[in-house]
């Protein structure tokens, strides 16, 4: 459903059709709209986190840390960018999915985050040994927040769209979310690099 519809646009009740159970029935497993999708966006990070190893250990461990630090930018950005409904349920999290549920559900969430930083950051370090496990944790929280964002500004409503076609000037401001966030993860790493010496 979310590869059809953005998270903005998912309903309760179209779930429940969708899944082909009363809404009643969606509600005894889950507490609301926004548990569902905190519980997607829990799965589709783990499996965003599991599918990197082979991916960061692909990266030569020859050369220097400023350049495993552009390549595991690289990395990272292309994965994600090529899943658009993690990067959605990213850029909903603090300003829709984090509203409408109880204690519970959200430190299981938060639990589950910091289980997957965990796991992310690990391979972070094995890629860049120079750089401390609290760093790489930073930096790990920080690529959660940077790509919300940045998925959030690379989807120009349609009359954003047409103000870009209007006025050519104005598209510089339209991004490319892979460039973004290649471009924000390797400055986010130099720094923490750079900090960290």
């Amino acid at each position: 459903m979310l590869a059809d519809v953005p998270v903005a646009e998912v309903t309760l009740n179209e779930l429940s059709r969708r899944v082909g159970l009363a809404k009643s029935n969606v509600l005894r497993y889950f507490e609301s709209r926004e548990a569902v999708l905190l519980r997607l966006l829990d799965d589709a990070t783990r499996e965003w986190v599991g599918a990197l190893d082979p991916l960061t250990g692909a990266i030569s461990r020859r050369g220097g840390p400023a350049l495993r630090a552009d390549r595991l930018a690289g990395v990272l950005a292309s994965s994600l960018a090529a899943r658009p409904v993690l990067c959605d349920l990213l850029g909903s999290q603090a300003g829709v999915l984090e509203r409408n549920v109880s204690a519970q559900v959200a430190a299981r969430y938060k639990r589950a985050t910091l289980a997957a930083l965990a796991d992310l950051a690990a391979l972070v370090c094995q890629v860049l040994p120079e750089l401390e496990p609290p760093a790489a944790e930073r930096f790990c929280a920080g690529l959660l927040l940077i790509t919300g964002a940045a998925w959030t500004h690379s989807q120009p409503s349609p009359a954003m769209v047409a103000a870009y076609e209007a006025e050519p000037e104005l598209a510089v401001l339209r991004i490319d979310l892979e460039d973004v966030l290649r471009e924000l993860f390797e400055v986010l790493l130099a720094g923490l690099l750079a900090k960290g010496a």
